[in-house]
C-alpha cells in the first residue's frame, strides 16, 4: 500500500454527508507554529507522536528557525512560521493544506485555529480532514457562542481533549465529534542512575512562567538565602516561545540573582532532551502551579518527573495534585508559602528513596496510560 494513496467516497457512500470523506494514507501535517527547539511542552508532545509514527509520513510545520535534530529521522521538518507573521501564515497554510492530500493536526489548538481553519475552508470541511487537540479551555459565554456556531458550520472537525471536563464543554456547545485522548508521552526508561540515586537538589523544570509558580519558587530561594539553609536548587529559566519572557519573571530572576544564594544554579540555556531528563536525577520537582488555571490541565513536566523518579511538591486542587495523591509520589500543600514548601521538601528528603520509588512506579503506570500510540492511532485511523 502506498502512503500517498487517497480514497474518496462519494456523497452516496458518505450517507449523512454531502461532502467527500477522506481515507488518508497521505501525510499527517502536524502544525505547531511556536515549536523552535527542545524546550517546552509542545516539543515533548510532538516528539512523542513522532516516536509513535512507525514510518508513517509526517510533515511537521514549525518555527522558521527551528532546531530539532531529534525529530528529523521521523518527520519532514517544514521551517515555516515567523513570529510577527504567524497568524497570517497559519491561515495561508490551512488554506493550502485543505486542498492537498493528507490530514491536518493542530497539536496545541485554540479558538483562533478553529476560526482560521473555518475561514480557510470556505465551506464544510470533509470528515477526517482536520483534527484539533485542545489541552485546556477557560469557558466563557463568548466561547460558548462561538463553538456553538462552529458545531453547525463544521460538524466534521475532530476535537481531541486530554480530560473529560474539556470534552464536556465542547459537547455542551453542540459539538459531537469529541474524543478524550490521553496527553501523549514518549515511552522512555528511567536512566539507571535515577533509580538508585539519593536526593541531590530541588528542581523547577520547563519554561519560567508565573502561572507555573516561578514567583513562588523565587520566594523560596529568598527564604533559603535569609535562613542560611544549604539546600541545592536548580531552576530552568529558559523563556517561553520565541524567547518571550514575562516582565514579572524577569523581575523574579533579578531577585534570584540578588540573593547570591550559593547553592542556586540557574539554567538559562536551552537543554537537549538528555540534559533535560538529567535535571530530574535525585530531584524533588517543584510544581506550584496556579490552582485555578491548572485545576484540570495535564502537565507534561509531571509525567517527565515521575518517569525519571523525581517526586513532586504541588498545590491542592490541581490535576498534578490528584496524580501525586493517587500514587503517594510527593507532597500536596494548600499554600505556596516558603515555610509550607520547605516543610514538604524536608518530609520528602527524610524518606527520599521511598518517594523516588513511588515516583518511578507512577511513571510506569502513567506512561502506559498516556502512551502516544493512542493519539496517533486516533489521528491516522480511517
Amino acid at each position: 500500500m502506498s502512503w500517498w494513496r487517497v480514497t474518496v467516497f462519494t456523497a452516496d457512500s458518505a450517507r449523512n454527508s454531502s461532502e467527500a470523506e477522506y481515507v488518508v494514507n497521505a501525510p499527517l501535517h502536524i502544525i505547531e507554529p511556536t515549536l523552535q527547539d527542545q524546550a517546552g511542552h509542545c516539543h515533548s508532545f510532538v516528539a512523542s507522536l513522532c516516536n509513535a509514527s512507525q514510518g508513517y509520513p509526517l510533515q511537521l510545520w514549525v518555527s522558521r528557525h527551528a532546531l530539532l535534530p531529534d525529530l528529523e529521522e521521523t518527520a519532514t521538518i517544514q521551517r515555516y512560521f515567523q513570529r510577527r507573521l504567524r497568524k497570517i501564515q497559519v491561515f495561508a497554510l490551512y488554506a493550502s493544506l485543505l486542498r492537498q492530500p493528507g490530514r491536518i493536526f493542530v497539536s496545541t489548538a485554540g479558538r483562533l485555529d478553529v476560526m482560521l481553519v473555518n475561514w480557510a475552508a470556505a465551506g464544510t470541511i470533509p470528515a477526517g480532514k482536520v483534527c484539533l487537540y485542545f489541552h485546556w479551555i477557560r469557558p466563557s459565554p463568548g466561547k460558548r457562542r462561538f463553538f456553538s456556531r462552529i458545531a453547525q458550520k463544521q460538524p466534521h472537525i475532530r476535537f481531541f481533549t486530554p480530560t473529560e471536563s474539556v470534552a464536556v464543554f465542547f459537547r455542551q456547545c453542540g459539538i459531537t465529534n469529541v474524543s478524550v485522548i490521553s496527553y501523549p508521552v514518549a515511552a522512555t526508561l528511567p536512566l539507571q542512575e535515577n533509580m538508585t540515586t539519593g536526593f541531590r537538589h530541588l528542581v523547577y523544570a520547563g519554561a519560567a512562567r508565573r502561572d507555573k509558580g516561578f514567583g513562588f519558587v523565587a520566594d523560596l530561594v529568598e527564604h533559603l538565602a535569609h535562613t542560611s539553609v544549604d539546600l541545592p536548587v536548580t531552576l530552568q529559566v529558559s523563556a517561553e516561545h520565541y524567547g518571550k519572557q514575562e516582565d514579572l519573571v524577569r523581575s523574579d530572576i533579578q531577585r534570584l540573582e540578588k540573593t547570591a544564594y550559593p547553592h542556586l544554579n540557574l539554567c538559562s540555556e536551552t537543554l537537549d532532551y538528555q540534559q533535560y531528563r538529567m535535571l530530574f536525577r535525585g530531584a524533588i520537582c517543584l510544581q506550584l502551579y496556579n490552582q485555578q488555571d491548572f485545576a484540570d490541565r495535564i502537565s507534561g513536566v509531571t509525567l517527565d518527573a515521575m518517569s525519571a523518579g523525581a517526586p513532586v511538591v504541588t498545590l491542592s486542587g490541581t490535576w498534578i495534585a490528584r496524580v501525586v495523591q493517587r500514587f503517594g509520589a510527593g507532597i500536596v500543600i494548600d499554600e505556596p508559602t516558603p515555610i509550607a514548601v520547605l516543610g514538604a521538601v524536608r518530609q520528602i528528603v527524610a524518606k527520599y528513596a521511598d518517594y523516588r520509588d513511588k515516583a518511578l512506579h507512577t511513571g510506569r503506570v502513567m506512561g502506559a496510560e498516556h502512551d502516544a500510540g493512542f493519539l496517533f492511532k486516533a489521528l491516522t485511523d480511517n
